[in-house]
């Protein structure tokens, strides 16, 4: 029986994915919101705002954002049910090594500006019981992740504007770009598909599975500056699985209901009654 706390694929709206692709277990991700916090407060905000899961991580230093403290996982585990991704360093294979020793199951190795190697990420495959999520601004890039062996792809924009907050500009652009890619890929005949795999710099296997699914062969969620349930739902308009929530929502007045508004949205992200209502009372920027 999988683990109750497992994250595991969401391949849906409109598409099906062949689940043996995902090589194990990975649930609560259909239209969720993940929070990144820095502490047990946090995290407990995020669980009872109906949060899918909480990303831990310490607050960024001088530009840099560091494996947090292995302690501060076992403590947030005790107090939450909900999954606990940890933050590492991209290409920081040994900081997953100390984390997977301690129990940590799900890493997110997106963060480019606090890279370590910029060249060679982490080799995913060494951990077999482990799902990372990995960042990207492009098709071809969010392809290399996946066959690195990444499970889920974190469209992002800014990550400056994702730690300040409110700012989607660059996340909704590269949505867009990404979404676009993905039709147009979708649309080629079978002759275009490996001069377009060349194009992008993608392993020819994994895009020629992104055409016949019509969509990435990963859960794909969004982040960067989502600080509104009116963001929330823009996201998931444009075909993602669910978003990414970063520290600056704990700035707003009001997190606890702000978070609950942004939950809401992602979940009836169709329905503009729906999202009326969630915009209500969540507080002041």
């Amino acid at each position: 029986m999988a683990e109750e706390n497992a994250i595991s694929p969401y391949a849906g709206r409109g598409s099906e994915v062949d689940q043996c692709f995902f090589k194990g277990e990975l649930s609560r991700v259909l239209r969720g919101v993940i929070v990144q916090v820095s502490n047990v407060e946090q995290a407990k905000i995020a669980e009872e705002a109906g949060a899918c899961c909480v990303l831990l991580s310490e607050p960024i230093h001088i530009g840099i954002m560091r494996m947090p403290d292995p302690l501060l996982f076992i403590e947030i585990k005790r107090v939450v049910s909900i999954p606990v991704i940890v933050k590492v360093r991209v290409g920081h294979f040994v900081e997953a090594q100390i984390l997977d020793n301690v129990g940590v199951k799900h890493f997110d190795e997106s963060d480019e500006t606090s890279a370590v190697d910029q060249e060679h990420f982490i080799n995913k495959h060494r951990f077999k019981e482990s799902y990372f999520v990995c960042g990207c601004r492009s098709l071809g890039e969010a392809l290399r992740r996946v066959k690195e062996g990444a499970k889920m792809i974190k469209t992002q924009g800014d990550m400056a504007a994702y730690s300040s907050g409110n700012n989607i500009t660059e996340t909704l652009r590269n949505v867009r770009s990404v979404m676009a890619d993905i039709r147009f890929l979708h649309s080629m005949n079978e002759d275009e598909v490996f001069a377009f795999s060349q194009k992008i710099s993608a392993p020819y296997d994994i895009v020629k599975k992104t055409k016949e699914i019509g969509r990435l062969p990963a859960i794909n969620y969004a982040a960067g500056g989502i600080a509104t349930p009116a963001d929330a739902a823009l996201m998931m308009q444009l075909g993602c699985d669910g978003i990414f929530v970063g520290l600056e929502i704990f700035q707003f007045s009001k997190p606890c209901d702000r978070l609950r508004g942004i939950v809401q949205a992602v979940k009836g992200y169709n329905d503009p009654s729906v999202l009326a209502q969630a915009s209500f009372g969540v507080g002041a920027i």
